[in-house]
C-alpha cells in the first residue's frame, strides 16, 4: 500500500483526494520509483480542480513533475538507487504521476538527476524552471546576448516566469518583468529583475507595430499580451512562447514577422527529446545557487495540495510550490 492524491470522476461528481492505494493503480512501465518530490504546476491544479479537462483517463494521480528513488528497472538504463527526474511525457494526464509515494513510468521517460541537485531543489524548479531554461536557450540560439538589449518576461510572478528572471539576470541580460501584482515588485527585482511593468500595458488589445523595444521574450501568458509582445520586439528579435495564462487566441497580424523580421519560437516541455531535457536539466543547475530555490519554492505536504491548487488557479501563488510525499 502506498498513499497517493487520486482524481475520480463519474457522471455527477468529479472530486479530489488523498488515499491508500495499491499497486493496482500503478500503469505499464518497465521502471519503478519511491517518489520522494513533486510539486504543483498551473497545469496539475487545472486537473485537480477540474476547471479543464486536462486528465484524459480516470481515475487518475496527478502530477506532471516527480524526482525519486529507482526501485526496478527492467530496462537497465538504472540501477538500483539511482535518482531520476521526470517531467511530462503525459504522466499525471493520461499516466498516474508523480503526487503519490511510488510511480511506474518509462525509463525512456527518465533522466539521471544532476549531481549538483538535491530532489528538493529539483522539484524547485520542476516543469515551470525547466521549461524557462528551454526559452533562454531558445534566446541564446537565436544570437540574443545580454549586450543586445532588455527582454521581457511575462507572467512574471509565476514559476516559469520566476525562474526565467532568474536564470537571465545571473546570466547578464537586462530583465523586465510583466506582472498583474505590481505590488510584489520586490519579489521580482530579489530575483534579478531590472524594471517591472504592469500587465496592463500588454493585456488589452493594441496595434499591430508598437514602438520597438524589446531585444527577446520569455512569454508565458498568450493570447493579447504575446502579440503586444511580438509588436515591440525589435528587428530580428524573438519571442519564445511556452504559456496561455491569459488565453489560447493569438488575436494579432502577420505585421512584426514580415516587416520586422522576428521569429516567434514555440517552446514544448511535455515530449521534448531527451537530450534537450538533459542540456536544460545542467545548464540549470550550473547556473543557479542555493538561494535562489530557497527564494522562489515554499514546501507543502500531500495533504495541502488541493487547497494549494485552489490558490493556485486563483493567482494567490507566488513563485513555486514543492510537495514532500510521504
Amino acid at each position: 500500500m502506498f498513499k497517493g492524491l487520486l482524481i475520480e470522476k463519474d457522471e455527477q461528481n468529479y472530486h479530489a483526494n488523498v488515499k491508500e492505494l495499491d499497486d493496482s493503480f500503478l500503469m505499464d512501465g518497465d521502471t519503478t520509483v519511491k517518489v520522494s518530490y513533486s510539486t504543483i504546476n498551473y497545469k496539475d491544479a487545472l486537473a485537480i480542480t477540474g476547471k479543464s479537462p486536462v486528465v484524459r483517463k480516470f481515475p487518475m494521480i496527478p502530477g506532471i513533475d516527480l524526482v525519486g528513488t529507482v526501485e526496478h528497472c527492467e530496462s537497465g538504463k538504472f540501477n538500483q538507487g539511482d535518482e531520476v527526474v521526470l517531467n511530462g511525457f503525459g504522466v499525471g494526464e493520461v499516466h498516474c504521476g508523480g503526487l503519490a509515494e511510488k510511480a511506474r513510468l518509462n525509463s525512456d521517460w527518465l533522466i539521471a538527476l544532476p549531481q549538483s541537485l538535491s530532489g528538493k531543489q529539483a522539484m524547485a524548479i520542476g516543469t515551470a524552471g525547466y521549461t524557462a531554461m528551454l526559452c533562454v536557450i531558445a534566446l541564446e540560439k537565436h544570437g540574443v546576448t545580454p549586450d543586445s538589449g532588455e527582454i521581457l518576461v511575462t507572467g512574471a510572478n509565476g514559476g516559469v516566469g520566476s525562474y526565467a528572471i532568474a536564470i537571465l539576470a545571473k546570466l547578464g541580460y537586462t530583465v523586465v518583468a510583466s506582472t498583474g501584482r505590481v505590488s510584489e515588485s520586490s519579489y521580482l527585482k530579489s530575483l534579478g529583475a531590472s524594471e517591472v511593468i504592469d500587465r496592463s500595458e500588454l493585456c488589452e488589445p493594441g496595434r499591430p507595430l508598437a514602438k520597438e523595444r524589446w531585444a527577446g521574450v520569455i512569454d508565458s501568458v498568450g493570447s493579447h499580451t504575446l502579440v503586444n509582445a511580438c509588436a515591440s520586439t525589435r528587428y530580428g528579435g524573438i519571442v519564445a512562447a511556452c504559456g496561455l495564462a491569459q488565453g489560447m487566441d493569438l488575436p494579432g497580424t502577420v505585421a512584426p514577422f514580415i516587416l520586422r523580421g522576428i521569429t516567434l519560437a514555440g517552446i514544448d516541455s511535455v515530449m521534448r527529446p531527451l537530450a534537450d531535457r538533459e542540456e536544460a536539466w545542467q545548464r540549470i543547475a550550473d547556473i543557479l545557487d542555493d538561494d535562489i530555490y530557497q527564494g522562489v519554492a515554499k514546501e507543502i505536504g500531500l495533504n495541502d495540495v488541493c487547497d494549494m491548487a485552489e490558490a493556485l488557479i486563483n493567482g494567490k501563488v507566488q513563485g513555486r510550490v514543492v510537495v514532500k510525499i510521504g
